[in-house]
């Protein structure tokens, strides 16, 4: 007999990784409820594409979470419901703090209201602030330097705290730069605003976009561009369903870092967009932004030797090309 895997509340399920997950839960045989306030999320990717339910509601509204746990049979739940702008959250620190932790304060107290306990937690690197080696182990101390990082290392904490007193079990992933697109070409990456070097590259290739800025071309690095980790978002997707499948097995709270282990620099990834695109992408170098490291690259050796997660798509012309074909299908004239 066919096992029949239990149901996953996912918030934040109809963003960029959000959706990804969803489509790797579903792709493993889970089924799947999405909570978005799609304040940032696109609504016609779950209901259209990955076909699951979707409510439309806000983390912060513990009316309407305790009403889903009632109405559903909830084993765990992924949580991706954040603002992530680095930028923003130093201008509106208040926006952050409400939605980031505020918000999944009230998603954790329904849980235990509710009696579920396992919880997969989409946190960042951007909570160890400046490296202090390279690469980053999960061990690297914790130094947030915004608004956005200070909130997901704040989670981290309750988490953390809720094992200690209430036995909630955790997955937090503090991932690096999430990158690609899935290789169908029906998800991908698609914020407003752009921020993200692999996008907005595409973007300008598209002409959408009259250049690409390079902030620093002065850094302590081969070619001088500052040295980012790009990790499939796939591979990402792949991670939170085995970190769902240890919390189910009874496994501990614990945190991992995923990462493609390897790190390339912004004039890389345009050369490799050129390539990939063959379309000449026009260039305007700027300062540098305060703020950036000039390398983060991040160890995954202890999510592939506890949670056996094996990354699939570690070439950045890949995961260039699948963003490619993503974003021709979604902003091509």
């Amino acid at each position: 007999m066919k096992e029949v895997k239990p149901t996953i509340l996912v918030t934040g399920g109809a963003g960029y990784i959000g959706s990804h997950a969803v489509n790797a839960l579903c792709r493993s045989g889970y089924s799947v409820i999405v909570l978005d306030n799609l304040s940032y999320g696109h609504p016609e990717i779950v209901k259209d594409i990955l076909k699951v339910e979707l409510i439309v509601g806000d983390t912060r509204d513990r009316t309407l979470l305790d009403q889903i746990f009632a109405t559903h049979n909830i084993a765990a739940v992924m949580h991706f419901a954040a603002f992530i702008a680095v930028g923003e959250s130093v201008i509106e620190p208040a926006k952050y703090y409400h939605n980031n932790v505020v918000g999944t304060l009230t998603l954790l107290e329904a849980m235990l209201a509710a009696q579920v306990n396992k919880i997969v937690f989409s946190s960042t690197c951007a909570i160890y602030g400046m490296p202090k080696e390279i690469p980053m182990t999960e061990t690297h101390p914790k130094d947030p330097l915004s608004p956005y990082a200070a909130t997901k290392n704040m989670v981290e904490q309750i988490l953390a705290d809720f094992d200690q007193a209430y036995g909630l079990k955790s997955v937090a992933f503090r991932y690096f730069n999430a990158s690609g697109a899935d290789p169908s070409g029906q998800l991908g990456e698609d914020h407003d605003p752009e921020t993200h070097l692999i996008p907005l590259t595409l973007l300008a290739a598209l002409g959408k976009r009259s250049s690409l800025k390079i902030f620093g071309t002065d850094y302590d690095t081969p070619d001088g561009t500052a040295i980012r980790d790009y990790i499939h978002v796939c591979d990402l997707a792949d991670a939170h369903v085995l970190g769902l499948e240890y919390l189910l097995k009874g496994e501990n709270s614990d945190v991992f870092n995923l990462g493609n282990g390897n790190g390339f620099s912004v004039r890389e990834v345009i050369e490799t967009a050129e390539k990939v695109t063959g379309i000449n992408i026009p260039v305007i170098e700027a300062e540098r932004r305060a703020g950036d490291a000039p390398i983060l690259i991040g160890s995954s050796e202890k999510a592939k030797r506890i949670l056996g997660w094996n990354p699939q798509y570690a070439d950045l012309a890949m995961i260039i090309n699948h963003a490619w074909n993503w974003h021709q299908k979604r902003h091509g004239s």
